[in-house]
């Protein structure tokens, strides 16, 4: 009942500044031990990729790019988080003004472009954090990187995380650096994903330790894409998808004030586009992998539904400042009934 006044205040508030001072709120609450307080989500532990998650409700990378709220966000109840996208170097993203809502879609448009302080930074945050829960981490490339060398970027940042991490999401799927998603064409896929492969081969055989990685698709894809994608992934034993990422499609939200700025449309409006893309992927892998859905939710009927789909988790972001913390809540009892219909 208490978030809609937080959130009433927050929108008035210029949304990067307001992103940011809710974070840093979060993150004093916690030091001063206060988010202990907090409603716990029921424990729904589910093991996938090897591992053991908590609940089935993790947080969206994206929302804590640098790993600098870890903990403070782990309180709020999320079964896993992950943290990014970082990328090589630091880089300060696009100019601002690069967020923009649109309430009355249950919306956002960013057009953030990778902006992080860089690997070295995320990693240094991770070996602080206290978290003991599942941490996922998602690698990008630099904005100036040609797209032809975007191997040696993702590798690099393997290479940086590999041991701070208990998966790796391969992000090629932002609209907000130029050329990203040409690397989801079948030819260029298979190339960055062989190398990624092979490095994770070795870094396993280092380390003493398999970390599994994923990649995190567009919602804009055809179907013939989808089913392209699945047997590049099928071919190369990629570990499991992330689906999806932000869309750049407006028929949801046109006439609406903020409506046709650039940049990735998050929130209700990708819902559908997410489902879908999530069904067709789940009917090309035919269980031979996991799936991550994100896109859209919103509450426990939106997360239902992309388990229905083929999901095995989820991951919450817009819908997360939306709704606030109860939403987490709300999509594990979701999540948890859609298994129980699913197990029938």
């Amino acid at each position: 009942m208490w978030y809609p006044l937080v959130r009433s205040a927050l929108f008035r508030i210029d949304p990067e500044r307001a992103h940011h001072l809710t974070l840093d709120s979060l993150a004093w609450a916690e030091r001063l031990g206060l988010l202990r307080l907090w409603p716990k989500v029921p424990e729904q532990p589910i093991e996938m990729l090897g591992l053991k998650f908590r609940n089935p409700v993790g947080l969206s990378a994206g929302l804590d790019k640098n790993g600098d709220y870890i903990d403070a966000l782990a309180a709020l109840g999320f079964g896993f988080i992950e943290i990014g996208t970082t990328t090589p170097r630091p880089q300060p993203g696009n100019p601002k003004p690069r967020i923009f809502r649109i309430p009355q879609a249950g919306a956002v448009i960013n057009r953030l472009g990778f902006n992080n302080e860089g690997v070295d930074h995320l990693v240094r945050n991770v070996e602080r954090a206290r978290y003991d829960g599942v941490l996922g981490i998602n690698i990008g490339k630099n904005f100036d990187t040609p797209v032809e060398h975007a191997a040696d970027d993702y590798v690099y940042c393997l290479d940086r995380v590999y041991d701070h991490a208990d998966y790796i999401t391969v992000n090629i799927s932002s609209p907000n650096t130029q050329g990203l998603r040409s690397l989801q064409g079948e030819e260029a896929l298979t190339r960055l994903l062989a190398a990624l492969k092979e490095r994770q081969a070795q870094l396993a055989t280092q380390h003493g330790r398999y970390v599994p990685f994923l990649v995190k698709i567009a919602p804009d894809l055809t179907l013939e894409e989808v089913d392209g994608m699945a047997k590049v992934f099928k071919a190369l034993a990629i570990d499991g998808v992330i689906a999806t990422n932000t869309t750049i499609a407006r028929d949801a939200v046109v006439g609406m004030p903020n409506g046709d700025e650039v940049g990735g449309l998050s929130g209700r409006p990708v819902r559908e586009a997410s489902t879908k893309v999530i069904k067709a992927l789940s009917e090309a892998l035919d269980g031979t992998m996991p799936i991550i859905g994100v896109g859209g939710i919103s509450d426990a009927a939106s997360a239902a539904e992309k388990i229905h789909a083929g999901a095995s988790l989820v991951q919450l972001y817009t819908g997360f400042i939306f709704e606030g913390p109860p939403v987490i809540g709300a999509a594990a009892r979701g999540v948890a009934q859609a298994y129980a219909e699913r197990a029938k």
